[in-house]
Formats: structure tokens, C-alpha cells, sequence
């Protein structure tokens, strides 16, 4: 099927979302928001005919999976979208010329942001929300593993765009193969913009094949590291924390890296692992202090293959290491530049981390869990971006606009 008709629909009505009042774009959210948890059923058998296609061992199950707590969750991310202010229209810098010519430059939407993502269905309200709440229109490519589920959101979200008279292909949902894949990707002219969420391979695709622009939201190999000056107590709970609180998202942690004079308190730094349940892959001076500490089971010995791994699962490896610069080192090799955190009380070994840490996120005695839009004040987020131009770290309203000059004169001309 040639989607070039509906690019070109979507587009065209994208100028239309402009024109709409901040205050009728926060009833349409808030009203959305509430119709998703007065239609949880709906949702959730929509849902479940997806789960039921998915092993449930499958990393991406615990993604795909809602629940009425998470469609609650995301109705409230909505909410706090709509009560922020818009980020159109601001004025990001201003001056005048020795001619009199006055310049502003002031913040626009894009137009048409184009969303590929995986077997995340809570996606589809996040980007849904930013998108209308910056005035862009959004084409939506989920993936076939959440495409029963996709369908119920978007159609929730028509119903109510309905009731406001805006026509809802503004959030157009395309069909779950590649060919609408493909297409999205070439689609210059109509889509201003493609974001990827998803594994590291949908990722590297889209960047390699896309001839639209593309913001990429990278892969979350995340580190923490144990100073000598770490404070244990502080570390085991920061350690479980970043672990096993949600393990399939990109903000899990995947290794610890422990300084060696801090190795014998290892096992207790791991202690609530074992009762998670968590695989660990540990190089070999740690292997030897956790032997007889940690569940015979659970322990392995590192392979290379441990190191820059995304686990989405309950496996962490851990790297000994003999200096702070060597932990570094270790980060700067095998860090995906999302998240990093430093577990010390010193405040010149603190203050050399968050310097020298290449990252989007670089966190002191605080969990990787936080890297998050709605965490971070946002609402709500379209993704993490690891690259650097443009927009670095969760991305939400602020990040999808970009900006345009308005220059005024009285007649001056150039010699």
C-alpha cells in the first residue's frame, strides 16, 4: 500500500494544530486521560490478545504488558503534560542590530514527528501527548507484537479528537509491517522527523535507512560505580534499586564496577540481588569473594561478552577496579552514553565524575531508575536520546521544537 496520501494528510493538517488554544489542547489530554482509565477493560483485553502471542520469558513482555496501575500511570504522565506550560512561542533570544533591524528568535514545532517503536504501548499516549501539547502531528509505527493494544489507544485517542472537530489522522497509527516501516523512513517532504525507541538493532536500522532526519534513542548500558569512599548502605539499596526495579527498560542497570579496596563488601552490596533472584557475571577477583556469598546458582564467571551488554533482565555483571581511573576507563569503553552513577562521599572524586562521565545522565547516590521524562519534571517523555546534537537525555516538549528567526525592519536594505 503506498502511504504517500496519508503523509501527505498528515502533514497538511499539521498546520492546522498551530492555531489551537493551549487551553483546548489541555481539555483534549485531560479528557483522553480519563476515558483511557474509564476504558482500562478495553485496553486490557486489547492487550492480553497481544500478551497471549508473546512468551512471557521474553524481555519485552514485562514492556508490552499493562496493567490498570499502568494505564493509571500513564493517564497521570498525561495530566502533568497538560499542566505544564506550552512550549511554543518562547522567546530563546532577542537583539537589535546597528541598522535598527530587529531580530527574535522564537521556539515552533517541527510539523510532523514520526515515531517507530517496539512492543511499548505506553508509547503511543506518551508521544501523542507531547506531540498535540507542541503542536506537531504524529505517525505512529508500532510494532506487530503491540499492535492489538496500539489500536485500542489511538482509537480511544480519535474518539476524542472527534468530539473536539480536529480530524484525528493528526495521530495517525500506520499498520505493523515493515513495508509502513520503510516507507516512514523515506517519507521527505511530509515527516519532519523520526524518533526510534526500541531495541539497539531498530535503533541502528532506522539511523542507517532513514533519508528523514532522525533523533536516535539509544541503547541504556548503564554503570554504577562503588568508590572507596562509597557508602555501603546507600549502595546496596541504589544497586537493588537500579536492578531490579523494572529490568526490562533502558534504564536497568547492567554493571556495577567496584573499586578493590572496597571488595569485601561485595556480598553485602549484593545481598538483595540473591533474593531477586539476579544472574551475576563476575570478573574473576569478584567471583572469589562472592563464592560461598552469593547463591551458587546465580554466580558465573565473566566472559567479555559481559562487559557493554543491556541485560533488560535479572543479569548484572560486576568489574573490579584497581583505580578510579581505571573504573573510568571501563565506563568510557563500554558506556551507551545514556546513564552513569558514582557511589562516593568524597566530593573531589564526585566532582571529577560528573566532569570526566561521557553521558547523558551522570548521577550521584541516586539510581539510574530516574533517567525518565515524567521523573525529571517533564510529564512525560518521546524518548532518551544518547546522541548529542539537538537534544541529549529525556526528550519531551522542550526537545520537540525547534525554533525559527522573526526579523522586522522599517525598510532597510542590504549594500
Amino acid at each position: 500500500m503506498d502511504l504517500n496520501a496519508t503523509f501527505k494528510r498528515v502533514q497538511q493538517l499539521s498546520a492546522s494544530l498551530v492555531g489551537l488554544s493551549d487551553e483546548t489542547i489541555n481539555l483534549i489530554l485531560i479528557e483522553t486521560a480519563d476515558a483511557a482509565v474509564a476504558q482500562s477493560k478495553f485496553i486490557l483485553d486489547a492487550n492480553a490478545s497481544d500478551l497471549a502471542l508473546m512468551n512471557p520469558d521474553d524481555p519485552k513482555f514485562d514492556r508490552l504488558k499493562l496493567t490498570e496501575d499502568r494505564i493509571k500511570g500513564i493517564a497521570s504522565d498525561m495530566k502533568s503534560v497538560a499542566s505544564l506550560p506550552s512550549p511554543l512561542g518562547r522567546i530563546l533570544g532577542e537583539w537589535i542590530r546597528p541598522n535598527g533591524m530587529k531580530i527574535k528568535k522564537i521556539s515552533v514545532p517541527f510539523g510532523v514527528i514520526g515515531m517507530i517503536y517496539e512492543a511499548r504501548p505506553n508509547v503511543t499516549f506518551d508521544v501523542f501527548s507531547l506531540c498535540l501539547k507542541s503542536g506537531n502531528a504524529c505517525i505512529l509505527k508500532g510494532g506487530s507484537d503491540a499492535d492489538h493494544s496500539n489500536q485500542a489507544l489511538v482509537k480511544i485517542i480519535h474518539g476524542v479528537l472527534a468530539k473536539y472537530h480536529i480530524d484525528p489522522a493528526v495521530c495517525t497509527l500506520l499498520p505493523a509491517d515493515r513495508e509502513a516501516t520503510t516507507q516512514l523512513l523515506n517519507a521527505v517532504g511530509y515527516v519532519d522527523l523520526i524518533i526510534p525507541r526500541g531495541s539497539s538493532s531498530l535503533i541502528n536500522f532506522v539511523r542507517d535507512n532513514a533519508r528523514v532526519p532522525v533523533i536516535e534513542t539509544g541503547a541504556g548500558i548503564c554503570h554504577t560505580y562503588f568508590d572507596t569512599s562509597g557508602d555501603k548502605v546507600k549502595g546496596k539499596e541504589i544497586i537493588t534499586n537500579a536492578k531490579t526495579r523494572r529490568v526490562s527498560v533502558c534504564n536497568a542497570l547492567d554493571c556495577l564496577v567496584i573499586h578493590k579496596d572496597r571488595i569485601s563488601d561485595l556480598p553485602f552490596l549484593c545481598s538483595d540481588l540473591a533474593e531477586k533472584r539476579v544472574i551475576i557475571y563476575a570478573d574473576e577477583l569478584a567471583f572469589s569473594v562472592l563464592r560461598n556469598n552469593y547463591p551458587e546458582d546465580l554466580l558465573k564467571v565473566a566472559t567479555p561478552e559481559s562487559f557493554g551488554t543491556e541485560f533488560l533482565d535479572y543479569k548484572m555483571s560486576i568489574k573490579t577496579a584497581a583505580s578510579f581511573e581505571e573504573a573510568l576507563n571501563h565506563i568510557g569503553l563500554f558506556s551507551s552514553k545514556h546513564s552513569e552513577c558514582i557511589i562516593a562521599e568524597s566530593l573531589q572524586t564526585i566532582s571529577r565524575f560528573q566532569q570526566l562521565v561521557d553521558a547523558a545522565c551522570v548521577y550521584v547516590n541516586v539510581s539510574t531508575a530516574f533517567t525518565d521524562g515524567a521523573q525529571f519534571g517533564f510529564g512525560a517523555e518521546i524518548g532518551i536520546s544518547t546522541q548529542k546534537l539537538h537534544a541529549r537525555g529525556p526528550m519531551a516538549l522542550n526537545e520537540i521544537t525547534t525554533y525559527k528567526y522573526l526579523i522586522e525592519g522599517n525598510g532597510q536594505i542590504r549594500s
